[in-house]
């Protein structure tokens, strides 16, 4: 399983608080880590951290996995000292009620809350039944008037939830924004063995940015880079709890290994590489057609770049996504890490990925 060094990193890393736009706590952990084997560690303008291997290698590969989470921002101090919100990226409001955030303030610190809304016995028939609309919805932090929230809350401020980090059982692993520091996790990884080894190309390890708002730091790493292959690693959905229609979102289990897919993100040649070096090493994974082939995670904005990339995305199981509670097996993510380390040690800097010519 994991070394003790990177599931002590995996931890802190969770435990960082990062929405859209406010990645600075994750980025912090990403390169403090990444600085202790990787020969060269920057992060851009955007906030993305490219942590590399063979800088001056002609023929480049970019792993790339987005460390921004959903969250919220500070709209509004009403008269009460209570706070109202808007989201950061796309949450689910039937969980809101009753959370516990942080408020990431302009002076470094979190400033504990709660998200409250009328107690059930103030509701009307009506309102019991629906979830309530984020406009509806306040932040306690127990100030009692605007002017005294106001000394340690600010207009724009981010909100994240509250830092939850757990194992469950003997593989799960359970926090707040797997998605998808789970996935910067597995790509740092898979660097940190690709540094033990004499590699032929160079890697690009990205820590990208704001993927919850469109994917936007994919798309302005992977301009700068130029790569000649991308593999994204995201999370994927768990399909093996109730009410999940296997005939449609297809068969995903817990600890079966990480999902690859078959879909016009990835491709063909780069697919098969993969498939023939998880059969060789016996790393179980999963297939999926892939049900986001229309842009939904930095694979499509790294395939897109300039003249095009050939380009795969590996997906980790997760529970609950888009929730406080995430939920991912760390089986699938070993398995992840594996696939990807051996995969790219394999090039030579010569391959070629046209579909339809060998």
């Amino acid at each position: 399983m994991l070394t003790k060094t990177s599931l002590e990193f995996l931890e802190n890393f969770l435990k960082s608080s990062g929405p859209s736009g406010f990645e600075f706590e994750p980025a912090a952990v990403f390169r403090k880590y990444a600085s202790t084997f990787a020969d060269e560690v920057r992060t851009d303008v955007i906030g993305n951290t490219a942590a590399i291997l063979n800088p001056d290698a002609e023929f480049k590969v970019m792993l790339a996995g987005h460390y921004d989470e959903i969250g919220f921002q500070v709209v509004y101090i009403d008269d009460n000292g209570l706070i109202t919100f808007r989201s950061v990226g796309g949450i689910d409001k039937h969980t809101l009620p009753g959370l516990e955030v942080d408020i990431l303030n302009g002076k470094g610190e979190r400033i504990p809350g709660v998200i409250g809304r009328k107690p059930i016995h103030l509701q009307t028939a009506k309102e019991r039944e629906t979830a309530s609309e984020i406009k509806d919805l306040w932040i306690d932090i127990g100030a009692r008037s605007r002017e005294e929230a106001a000394e340690i809350v600010s207009i724009g401020d981010p909100v994240a939830f509250r830092a939850n980090c757990r194992r469950m059982g003997k593989y799960a692993i359970m926090s707040k924004g797997l998605d998808d520091k789970i996935g910067a996790f597995v790509i740092i990884e898979a660097l940190r063995l690709l540094a033990k080894k004499k590699v032929k190309v160079g890697i690009y390890a990205v820590g990208t940015v704001q993927e919850e708002l469109g994917l936007r730091g994919a798309e302005t790493s992977s301009f700068g880079i130029n790569p000649n292959v991308g593999i994204a690693v995201d999370v994927g959905f768990a399909t093996d709890v109730p009410g999940v229609d296997k005939k449609t979102w297809g068969e995903v289990n817990f600890g079966d290994g990480p999902i690859l897919h078959r879909n016009a993100d990835n491709n063909p040649v780069l697919n098969r590489i993969m498939f023939d070096m998880a059969a060789k090493k016996k790393i179980k994974y999963q297939l999926q057609c892939g049900h986001r082939a229309t842009g939904g995670t930095d694979t499509a904005k790294i395939q897109m770049s300039r003249s095009g990339v050939a380009t795969a995305l590996v997906s980790i199981p997760n529970r609950y996504m888009h929730t406080p509670v995430e939920i991912c097996d760390l089986r699938d993510v070993e398995g992840a890490i594996n696939l990807i380390a051996e995969t790219v040690a394999s090039f030579t800097g010569k391959e070629t990925f046209i579909p339809g010519i060998d």
